[in-house]
């Protein structure tokens, strides 16, 4: 029977946010499942949108036996530490080294973790690995769609394959196409050319959206381009906000010959250069786009939709600022936001109860410029102890446990307030706490674009707003210091030198 060797470790790394990873994040997970050594590991892994999920239904129905070794991840923020680095990785490596002799060895990585001690996480994963299962086993990973690809990485793995959707809906989908992609090594006994290359610019996350173009058409020119002579094909937008040589977009390509994947590669380089004017959009200020959205509120039969998208948790934020917060009441909106993270705010609303009012000095404790914790008089609405289930297309079914959490009110603003950091990304955020998503005039998420996957479907209209927060939705305005010379630090932006200063681009 074919043996498979399986675990994972994602992490995606903003150097630029307030908070460090911890082994306890881990532990947790944060909005992905949590730690599960071993069989747990198979277990857990079922029936939800991750890759290893996808990669063991697909090897079991092909009849391979897998070795787990360990699955963790933690939500998006600063370095992961040094500690939680080493702890995890010993374990993933020591597990596979403890399974030999396998067949291959499958991995579900990220492909953004920075850690304090190591710029390519991934790089460093993939180095031990490869270390210890030697230089002919197969060796497949997963990425995310926002990976900031490395040599090392593309050198010291056989194949890696990233996501091609953000809202990732297709997570586990890619664990799949790893499967088979493994499957094909194993038959044929022979490896495939490598083809890998870096675009020279910066791509906001904003519009790395595959729902709309350019990135839309770009994915389906890259499906097109996979044939039996490029078995796989992937183009990843990157990660903009992990400040190391290799932030940014990557191709890589997998063909029967050098020429193959060198053709293929070349390709879809040319057609995300060809887009490189597309790759922006309109961003509101908080006032602004509260007005616009209340204004087109009058109207709509749907809620009209605002992303705070430099304060989202998937991007490395804390999910606490009050920017857009402070802009809904001001403007006295009707409207709906969360997820603010705030444990003592919501240990307090549980504390008062039901129908109590409560002052508080709610979120703004990540210490981000021109943001601060809001001092005002609201209602306790409702209370949750943070546990459901969120079915929407991203979070798949995912088990949610967002601790103490409750529902505020200031004049007619619903706040999401949770102990736990979690995109919200699925419409069951709201229900938790006693929201009707559907009903409200307008809503908040403190999401970039995954909410999209859930909330398109019930949205008038979508806007995006910039209040402070850690993830800049110009990547020109991060305070980048080394990036490989020449990248542009936007779409048609200043190019990066080692001398660049914050007050450039």
């Amino acid at each position: 029977m074919t043996r498979i060797a399986v675990g994972g470790f994602l992490h995606e790394t903003n150097t630029f946010a307030p908070t460090k990873a911890t082994y306890e994040d881990f532990v947790h997970g944060g909005g992905w499942p949590s730690m599960a050594r071993g069989a747990d590991v198979l277990k857990v892994m079922r029936k939800i949108n991750v890759g290893l999920a996808g990669f063991v239904e697909e090897a079991e129905a092909n009849g391979w036996e897998l070795v787990p070794t360990i699955s963790a991840a933690a939500s998006p923020s600063a370095h992961v530490k040094k500690d939680a680095f080493e702890r995890i990785v010993t374990e993933m490596v020591d597990g596979i080294a403890a399974a030999l002799p396998v067949d291959a060895v499958y991995l579900d990585l990220h492909g953004a973790m920075v850690t304090e001690h190591f710029d390519d996480g991934e790089g460093e994963i993939l180095a031990r690995v490869r270390n210890v299962i030697g230089p002919d086993l197969p060796l497949v990973a997963s990425l995310d769609l926002h990976a900031n690809v490395s040599p090392e990485m593309v050198a010291h793995a056989d194949a890696l394959i990233a996501y091609r959707t953000y809202p990732h809906v297709d997570m586990a989908d890619t664990g799949r196409a790893c499967a088979k992609h493994l499957g094909l090594l194993l038959k044929t006994k022979q490896r495939f050319a490598k083809a890998f290359r870096q675009l020279p610019f910066l791509i906001p996350i904003s519009w790395q959206c595959t729902n709309d173009q350019p990135t839309k058409g770009i994915y389906e020119k890259l499906a097109a381009l996979e044939s039996d002579a490029v078995p796989t094909l992937s183009f990843a937008p990157g990660f903009p906000a992990a400040d190391f040589r290799d932030c940014g977009p990557s191709v890589f390509a997998y063909g029967r010959t050098q020429a193959d994947a060198d053709a293929a590669a070349d390709q879809v380089v040319a057609i995300v250069a060809s887009h490189e004017d597309d790759f922006d959009g309109k961003i509101y200020l908080p006032d602004e786009g509260v007005q616009h959205a209340m204004a087109l509120a009058k109207s709509a039969s749907k809620p009209i939709i605002i992303a705070d998208t430099q304060d989202n948790p998937g991007a490395g934020g804390d999910s606490d600022t009050t920017g857009m917060l402070r802009a809904l009441v001001r403007n006295k909106a009707s409207a709906a936001t969360g997820v603010i993270y705030d444990p003592h705010s919501a240990r307090t609303a549980h504390a008062a109860g039901v129908g109590a009012t409560v002052t508080l000095e709610l979120g703004g404790k990540s210490g981000i410029p021109g943001d601060a914790p809001y001092k005002e008089t609201f209602v306790v609405e409702k209370l949750s102890d943070g546990k459901f289930v969120a079915p929407g297309p991203y979070y798949g079914g995912r088990d949610m446990d967002m601790g103490p959490s409750a529902c505020l009110r200031i004049g007619d603003v619903r706040i999401v307030v949770g102990s736990y950091k979690a995109q919200l990304a699925d419409q069951a955020m709201y229900r938790y706490v006693g929201i009707e998503p559907t009903t409200e005039k307008i809503l908040v998420n403190k999401s970039s674009v995954h909410f999209r996957a859930d909330f398109e479907p019930i949205a008038a209209k979508l806007l995006i707003c910039a209040a402070p927060g850690a993830m800049p939705a110009d990547t020109a305005a991060l305070p980048w210091t080394k990036l490989r010379p020449g990248i542009r630090l936007k779409p048609n932006g200043t190019p990066f030198t080692p001398a660049h200063s914050r007050t450039t681009g």
